[in-house]
């Protein structure tokens, strides 16, 4: 029985598990029902494990044969994140969310389930391990700094000795079955714009005599926009959205404050944080010419998501083995999301890749995209992620790193 042979055997338990977490999803870095879903799913393999003293994070140990003392085989680490986004359901799926305003609209219901199929399988093949392999169960990940959290904690070093490579996938509710893989830059950076414009609230009827902060906000937003496409290079690209604007109580009364919230994505650290800057000063003399005052907040969250040429290579060559060639896909451009798995790829070598989920029968160009309350991902990729986990803790310890890189890979 191969790897993935076993993987489809495992098919009905690891959808139940996804189910379960599907139907009671848990926001940020407190996840207790999950975690103890998780190490439920765990208990009886023979794992070395510890959960987060901060958070619901939990972190299991496989020992490969070799141990860790075997040269040159340094651990693997796998990773899913738990955590669900704020959105309501709308799916009408029979497991659907059972938790008013929350919901698995992005899939980390079926990474947490992928990730306890790879331990199972791995568990099962503990003696072909060459080393040891670190499983990251992290919470948190949909903008509450789960990944720092789990570094700052020793995730990194939890087998006793410093991670070699480290691999996660993302499933995609629009993206044609498949893995999506490319090296380099795979995901770009993430910041925030908040502002809060100051002026004097008063009478609709006489604006004149108050500092009216709704239409100086409205100038501000339009702004922003020209900024990205007069000061940024085209071929640098930046995608700046206002999300949240909030200003007034009543239609007849100028209010004194007005507020706006703004999600910024780059490929470039270095460009996001010009454009942080560029964008404080255009603010501030908006308002400043209207007589107004603007409070700019610019705050980098997360920084790009930087794949390994090396391990990319490794992936693409696993996937292509044991799936078949039809199932790599290179992205030619990389994602406009973000990943705060970035941060852990800035410590250590590895790849994270795009697995497609998209429905059997759907259009890609109208399905509903991650983050929607109506996103629904095909479950039979579930026996696929387990399996090329396990299969990248298997190989990589015996692959020749710079050996026979498929051309464009570096």
């Amino acid at each position: 029985m191969t790897v993935l042979d076993d993987a489809h055997a495992l098919r009905d338990e690891v959808i139940a598990l996804r189910r379960l977490l599907h139907s009671q999803p848990e926001l940020g870095l407190d996840l207790p029902r999950t975690q103890q879903a998780v190490l439920a799913a765990l208990d009886g393999l023979p794992l070395e494990i510890t959960t987060g003293k901060d958070t619901t994070s939990v972190t299991a140990v496989l020992r490969g044969h070799a141990g860790s003392a075997a040269p040159g085989r340094p651990p693997v680490l796998l990773r899913a994140d738990m955590d669900a986004v704020p959105v309501q359901e709308e799916t009408g799926l029979p497991f659907a969310s059972t938790v008013a305003g929350a919901a698995h609209a992005c899939g980390h219901d079926l990474h947490t389930a992928m990730l306890v199929g790879a331990t199972r399988l791995l568990a099962a093949r503990q003696a072909e391990l060459a080393n040891d392999v670190v499983l990251m169960f992290q919470p948190g990940e949909e903008g509450w700094e789960g990944a720092r959290a789990m570094l700052k904690e020793g995730v990194l070093d939890a087998a006793g000795e410093r991670v070699g490579a480290a691999y996660a996938l993302h499933v995609f509710s629009t993206l044609p079955a498949g893995f999506h893989v490319r090296p380099g830059v795979m995901m770009s950076c993430s910041a925030s714009l908040e502002v809060t414009v100051r002026g004097r609230g008063g009478h609709a009827s006489a604006p004149h005599l108050a500092r009216d902060p709704v239409p100086v906000t409205a100038e501000m937003i339009t702004a922003l926009q020209t900024l990205i496409t007069r000061r940024i290079d085209v071929f640098d690209p930046v995608v700046l959205t206002v999300g949240v604007v909030r200003a007034g109580t009543r239609r007849n009364v100028i209010p004194a404050t007005a507020r706006f919230e703004a999600t910024l994505r780059a490929f470039s650290d270095a460009t996001a944080a010009r454009v942080g800057e560029e964008a404080r000063r255009l603010l501030e003399g908006i308002a400043a010419a209207h007589g107004l005052k603007a409070d700019v907040r610019f705050t980098h969250e997360r920084p790009v998501t930087v794949n390994d040429a090396e391990e990319t290579a490794f992936t693409r060559r696993t996937i292509t083995e044991v799936f078949g060639a039809d199932r790599v896909h290179p992205l030619e451009h990389p994602l406009t999301g973000s990943e705060d798995f970035s941060r852990v790829l800035a410590e250590v070598p590895g790849t994270f890749l795009a697995l497609g989920a998209l429905p059997e029968g759907a259009d890609p160009a109208s399905a509903a995209y991650n983050h929607s309350g109506r996103a629904v991902f095909d479950e039979s990729v579930l026996p696929l992620g387990a399996a090329l986990l396990a299969e990248l803790a298997l190989r990589r310890p015996h692959f020749p790193l710079s050996a026979g890189l498929p051309e464009g890979s570096r």
